[in-house]
């Protein structure tokens, strides 16, 4: 027999608390109305107590120009700390910016001037020579902007500045305000708007956050502006507690429960009634159900959405008979929700594309790229698109006889845009959300040709940063689109054709580059100077000479070379063993195969 001995050695170990290695940031929260600042001071009146009064001597013309005292507010902190001013909308970032700029001393462009110069050459570099006017005039003072406008390469830089103390000043959006870490000495609302909407507890607090830098500064400040107009409701803003977080579970209905639901099914997690009620009621919705549920229960919302399900062709029902007592639904899901599901395809839309890539096939114009891209073009973003019918119609009247065709399946016609940009009445209506995905998939097809989003962001007088939101979304949305398609037979032509289209759309350069950026680190400008050198293919650089590399392309590093070529290798070796396994699958005798003793037997 086994015998158990219970030790009675007993370790010594004294809780450690990480605030003796990281200690604590004090956060101080400032009001300031007019010229005076307020402390938000839980314990006084109104919970704010008197601080100080601003000391500016602002000319007439800087009055005018900056109400809010900006300029004072920011150069207290600046260029020795960094500073974020939070503003309501995209542009005033932008003006803010500028405007800040226009009244900082010469001074500060001597500040890590050789840095700055550099972040505005390395902008330049990624972006094909082009440079925002904005960014040009105001990163020489150590200012930029930063909101979705940008694009992601262009952020990643600015975001590294203002990291290394370069930058000192971001004007931006609430956007920063969560997920990026950026913190600052001192952050300024520029108003209690987040757009039009007034703030939210939550919003407010995330805002504030970035103030303080744990291991740098021992304090971070935050103050708020507003007008006396708003001070009963900041009053209230500042000391009420946050909001609670409730399951949106329910109100996203085809990307919440319906969604999970065809999951569960999918993956036969749950596949009958009880089960999946079960697995509802461990959700974060369902530990909120007596909450959030006024007019039904848990149980009925569950039974109506597999029924929505199961209308909709996704999910097929079946009746078991367990006993002479209990019957019980069980659910299987049909090629269509199958489709969706590996797909990952909003089931507000699964129907649509069905019918849309259907369609599709009585008519395929492939002598363009436009046909396909309309039908991997994002139906949220459409949704959502405003277009400017005056470059709708310019850009309808350069398609080419066989591009015009894609437009007339769909059922716009250049006489209809026409009449959209001359404001003019249209009897005959067509669906809103056709013409605006063709308008997107117009973008698209324009980016794909030009391969600059500079000149698309021109010509369709849209921000770069949406553009490029706009062709990663489409490049997500093909990839989808393939997944569904290789689970439906009727749709095997596509197949093919989106593998090819899904890598247009992911790297968006010129065919000949898109070898080489599939090798990790090089992206579009270091392809070309690459291709341009004469490494044209991945076996060209699996075999080339770091050295020689050094040599041959501007601004590589030997490390960066040493990568490139590394990465080229083990690339080219993962399709060699690709290729091998494929042809040791054609060699290998089939299991199935007739041996001789079969024929033999059969003979007899």
């Amino acid at each position: 027999m086994l015998k158990t001995y219970k030790s009675s050695f007993k370790p010594n170990i004294t809780p450690v608390s990480l605030d003796q290695y990281v200690p604590k940031v004090e956060l101080k929260e400032y009001l300031k109305i007019n010229d005076a600042i307020y402390e938000v001071d839980s314990k006084a009146e109104n919970s704010m107590s008197f601080s100080r009064l601003l000391d500016c001597q602002y000319s007439d013309t800087l009055k005018k120009m900056d109400p809010d005292h900006l300029v004072a507010l920011v150069t207290e902190v600046i260029p020795n700390y960094s500073c974020l001013v939070f503003c309501p909308t995209k542009k005033n970032c932008e003006n803010v910016a500028e405007m800040i700029c226009k009244f900082l001393s010469k001074e500060y462009l001597k500040h890590r001037e050789k840095e700055k110069h550099e972040v505005i050459k390395n902008l330049k570099n990624i972006s094909s020579g082009n440079l925002c006017p904005v960014l040009k005039r105001t990163i020489p003072f150590g200012v930029a902007y930063h909101h979705s406008g940008l694009t992601s390469d262009e952020r990643k830089l600015l975001e590294e500045a203002y990291s290394t103390g370069v930058l000192c000043l971001f004007t931006c959006t609430s956007t920063l305000a969560a997920g990026v870490n950026l913190p600052a000495r001192r952050v300024i609302l520029r108003a209690p708007y987040v757009a039009k909407e007034f703030l939210k507890r939550n919003q407010y607090k995330q805002m504030i956050g970035r103030a303080g830098r744990a291991g740098i500064d021992s304090i971070g400040e935050s103050i708020l502006i507003l007008q006396e107009k708003d001070k009963q409701q900041v009053l209230e803003l500042i000391s009420r507690p946050l909001e609670n977080c409730y399951s949106h579970l329910v109100q996203e209905f085809t990307k919440g429960i319906q969604t999970l639901f065809l999951s569960l099914i999918g993956l036969k997690i749950a596949t009958n009634l009880d089960d999946i009620y079960h697995f509802m009621c461990g959700t974060f919705f369902g530990v909120q159900q007596k909450i959030l549920l006024k007019e039904k229960s848990l149980w009925e919302i569950t039974v109506e959405s597999l029924r929505y399900l199961t209308e909709k062709g996704l999910l097929q029902k079946d009746t078991i008979d367990k006993s002479k007592e209990e019957i019980q639904c069980s659910f299987n899901i049909t090629k269509l929700g199958r489709a969706s599901f590996k797909g990952t395809i909003d089931l507000a839309y699964c129907d649509i594309l069905y019918r849309d890539l259907k369609k599709g096939l009585e008519g395929l114009v492939l002598e363009s790229l436009l046909h396909l891209i309309y039908l991997t073009t994002p139906y949220d973003m459409a949704s959502q698109c405003v277009p400017d019918w005056m470059i709708y119609f310019r850009q309808f009247s350069q398609l080419s006889p066989a591009e015009q065709n894609v437009a007339a399946l769909l059922g716009v016609s250049e006489n209809f845009i026409g009449k959209k940009a001359s404001g003019q009445a249209i009897k005959k209506k067509v669906d809103k959300d056709i013409v605006n995905r063709l308008y997107l998939s117009f973008v698209l097809y324009t980016l794909l040709k030009e391969t600059n989003v500079w000149s698309v962001s021109e010509k369709f007088n849209m921000p770069r940063g949406y553009i490029q939101s706009l062709l990663t979304g489409a490049a997500s949305f093909s990839s989808c689109v393939l997944h569904f398609c290789e689970e439906l037979d009727e749709f095997w032509v596509y197949r093919a054709l989106l593998v090819e289209l899904t890598k247009k759309l992911t790297y968006c350069v010129k065919a000949e580059l898109i070898p080489l950026m599939e090798v990790t680190g090089v992206l579009e400008g270091r392809a070309r100077q690459l291709y341009n050198a004469g490494y044209k293919s991945l076996m060209h650089l699996a075999n080339a000479n770091p050295e020689v590399l050094i040599r041959t392309v501007d601004h590589l590093s030997r490390r960066q070379a040493k990568q490139i070529v590394s990465s080229a290798k083990m690339l080219l070796h993962e399709k060699a063993e690709a290729l091998q396994e494929e042809v040791e699958e054609l060699l290998r005798l089939p299991s199935d195969f007739p041996s001789m003793e079969a024929s033999s037997t059969e003979k007899a």
